[in-house]
């Protein structure tokens, strides 16, 4: 199985992102309440958030102070790992 990445990134609103897939897959994700620790801190400016973009060596979307999330999480293939720690 080859390993999923995101080849576009489009923003919708605050916290909401419309990505595209290698496997052809397109999904809108909502990120409300999903960010956390000092990293994302920035990307709660609507301006900042904006700046999103694909990051082609990695294969995930990144903010330009080195943010990045798990394509595979976005994908819906797996559940974040701060949703995990709190069962």
């Amino acid at each position: 199985m080859d390993v999923v990445r995101i080849t576009s990134v489009e923003v919708l609103g605050h916290y909401r992102l419309r990505i595209g897939f290698s496997d052809g897959i397109s999904r809108d994700v909502d990120l409300t309440g999903e960010l956390h620790g000092p990293v994302f801190e920035p990307l709660a400016d609507p301006g900042f958030f904006a700046q999103v973009r694909v990051d082609d060596e990695l294969g995930t979307v990144v903010w330009p102070n080195g943010a990045d999330l798990d394509p595979l999480v976005l994908h819906g293939d797996f559940e974040p790992a701060s949703r995990l720690a709190h069962r």
